[in-house]
This record gives structure tokens, C-alpha cells and sequence, in this order.
């Protein structure tokens, strides 16, 4: 069987470095982007650069979408709402092919997005993924897919190339999966905050507070790492809070429509709102440290 090439569309943040690894492992790569110079790093590996969606499209015989959320995805593959990028790239594709979206939409979003793939003869997985810019430039990823057992099998070796994939049902609950994802990173990230801050205002050192925990059933990568970066004030984007308060509504919105309350994300929520209402938004998520220093009236570092 021939590698298949793959139509890569979103080469930012998280879509760059998964690009670059289908490279690595042997893929031929079609990638655009809206800012058309973060393709540059994909091109002087060997991929091509393509200037229209449906162009990455017409050359692949996977496509995958990396892109912000669900109405841009729906706009850049199916020409919804008011696309200025032409053409929609499912247009594009040839029937037998397929598409895979790894950008976090809502679950609804995929069930309708697999529908529409259906009637164009075109295979389709919904697989975001979790693990930061980190787990994305190590092919380290967590891959959480839905759709056919036997379309996830025909291109496991494909996301095999970003990460560690994992079936998990059904188109949209990939996405199910991922909201229950992000809403145990949001409560986790912000009860990190909420302990060190604790601690450092009893005297202690969150540092050594941090140390101490490592080992225990506190211990936890966020514990690790954005506990770290808590530490050091580091709040260089791996995960926007942005991006975090976007998955958390969408999360919330599901709970409702499945009849459910979950007053630990409504809480978590409400903190990743009032950092982005605080100018804060473009930061890393670990910065709800900040939000929480505001919520207490102490000085922001």
C-alpha cells in the first residue's frame, strides 16, 4: 500500500509540529494556513505550501484539520458562514478519502461534520488531542478518536506519527472525550493554583511545596509542570486561557444538553472568564494563578 499524502490545514501553535512529524515519519505533506508564513518551517522540511484550503485538499488522500474552533472549521471545510477562503476543502477531496478533524469542536459539531462527509463518500474521524505544544513537538499526544472502527484502523498509522491514538466510540465522541479532558485539566490546573497560593500565604515555599507533593496522591503532571510554571511566572502560551475557557463552555453546554450539573467546571469556568475578561487571555491557562491573586487583592508578579 502507498503512503498516503496527507492535506494538513492549521499549521499554528499545536498544527505546525504535528505537520512536522508526518513529515519525519515519511508522509508527504500538503499544509496550508491563514497566516500563510507559518507554513514556512513545514516547507523547509519538505512539505508543499498551498495558498487555498481546497488546494491542500485536491492533493491529499487524508486531510486533517487543525483549526481554531467549530464555526472556522465548518467555514474552511464545507464553505459555511462567511468563508473568504473559497471553495470549501471537502469539496475538494476525492470520494475514498478521508477527513480527519483534531481541532476541539463541539460534540454536535462532529456528529453533523461525519453526516456530511457521508454523503460526499468520505471517510471521517474526529480526534483532538491533548498534551500542549510539548506533547505535539514530541509526537507525544493524547489522540482521543471517534468515528468507524475501520476508518480509525485505516489511518491509526497516520495519527500513530503525532501521538498515541485511542478509539473511543462513535463520530463526536472523540470530542465527548476530549471536554472530559479539558474539564479535569481546568479544575486540576486551578485547584494547583489555589494550593500553592494556599501554601505560599501559610509560609511556605511553593517550591518545596511543590517537591514535597511530587510522589503522592497530589502528584500530577499539571502539578509538575504548571505548577512549575506557576513557580517561575511563566506563563508563555502552551495552552491560551483563551482556548481553555472556549473548551469549558463548550463542556457546560454539553452537561446541559445531557441533563447534567457539574458545579466543579461551572466554577472552574467562571475563573477562566474573569482572567480573559482581565486582559489575560493570551496567556498560558497556568495563569489563572493571576486570577486568583486579583480574586484575594494581592499584587499581580
Amino acid at each position: 500500500m502507498t503512503t498516503p499524502s496527507i492535506g494538513f490545514l492549521g499549521t499554528g501553535l499545536m498544527g505546525e509540529p504535528m505537520a512536522l512529524n508526518l513529515l519525519a515519519a515519511g508522509f508527504p505533506v500538503f499544509a496550508w494556513n491563514r497566516s500563510p508564513e507559518k507554513v514556512g518551517a513545514i516547507t523547509a522540511a519538505g512539505g508543499v505550501a498551498c495558498s487555498t484550503p481546497a488546494e491542500a485538499a485536491s492533493s491529499a488522500d487524508v486531510l486533517i484539520g487543525m483549526l481554531s474552533d467549530g464555526p472556522i472549521s465548518d467555514a474552511v471545510l464545507f464553505g459555511d458562514g462567511d468563508s473568504d477562503h473559497g471553495q470549501g476543502a471537502i469539496d475538494a477531496l476525492a470520494p475514498g478519502s478521508g477527513l480527519i478533524v483534531m481541532s476541539s469542536v463541539p460534540v454536535e459539531t462532529a456528529i453533523r461534520q461525519a453526516q456530511r462527509c457521508a454523503e460526499r463518500d468520505v471517510a471521517y474521524l474526529d480526534a483532538p488531542v491533548s498534551g500542549g505544544r510539548k506533547g505535539a513537538i514530541k509526537a507525544t499526544l493524547a489522540i482521543m478518536v471517534g468515528g468507524e472502527a475501520n476508518t480509525f484502523e485505516a489511518y491509526q498509522a497516520v495519527l500513530s506519527a503525532m501521538g498515541r491514538p485511542v478509539h473511543v466510540g462513535p463520530a463526536g465522541t472523540g470530542q465527548q472525550t476530549k471536554l472530559a479532558n479539558q474539564m479535569i485539566v481546568a479544575s486540576t490546573i486551578a485547584a494547583v493554583a489555589e494550593a500553592l497560593l494556599f501554601a505560599e500565604r501559610g509560609g511556605a515555599d511553593p517550591a518545596k511545596v511543590r517537591d514535597a507533593l511530587a510522589g503522592g496522591f497530589a502528584d500530577s503532571p499539571i502539578l509538575r509542570q504548571h505548577g512549575q510554571r506557576m513557580i517561575d511566572e511563566d506563563y508563555a502560551p502552551g495552552g491560551p486561557a483563551k482556548y481553555q475557557l472556549k473548551d469549558t463552555r463548550t463542556a457546560l453546554a454539553r452537561a446541559e444538553a445531557l441533563g447534567l450539573e457539574l458545579p466543579v467546571a461551572r466554577v472552574a469556568d467562571a475563573l477562566y472568564a474573569a482572567m480573559v475578561e482581565h486582559g489575560d487571555g493570551e496567556l498560558d491557562h497556568s495563569g489563572v494563578m493571576r486570577e486568583l491573586r486579583r480574586l484575594n487583592s494581592l499584587t499581580l508578579r
